[in-house]
């Protein structure tokens, strides 16, 4: 937790995320698959995800327009192993965060529904 004389930045942000029990790793990436903030993971293993994840984005909007539902907001995606949350944070930035196995993926959304706002405008 940031001392309380300066605003938290989005690395904080981040790290406080994987400090959730649960969470293994969270990446912030941009929509073009750079990354931009990684925690629990280390860089050179994050920045294939980063790279990866705005396909399932693009994707998952696509499916959102043709249904007239709208963009993507969050996804879980479930894997044989565990659990991971996609999220959108603005237009070009997105978050991707990794569950370890048996998890609680409700409970993650809940507190991304509740941090989104700060975390979108850290980027």
């Amino acid at each position: 937790r940031p001392p309380p004389h300066r605003m938290p930045t989005l690395r904080d942000l981040v790290q406080t995320l994987v400090r959730r029990p649960g969470v293994s790793a969270a990446l912030v990436f941009g929509r073009d698959g750079l990354l931009v903030e990684t925690a629990g993971m280390e860089r050179p293993a994050a920045e294939p995800l980063a790279a990866l994840a705005p396909g399932l984005l693009a994707g998952a909007d696509a499916i959102g327009r043709s249904t007239g539902r709208g963009p993507l907001v969050t996804a879980i995606l479930e894997h044989a192993d565990a659990l991971a949350v996609l999220a959108t944070l603005t237009s070009d930035v997105s978050l991707l965060v990794l569950l370890t196995p048996g998890a609680d993926a409700g409970a993650t959304v809940r507190e991304l529904r509740r941090a989104r706002a700060g975390l979108a405008a850290l980027v």
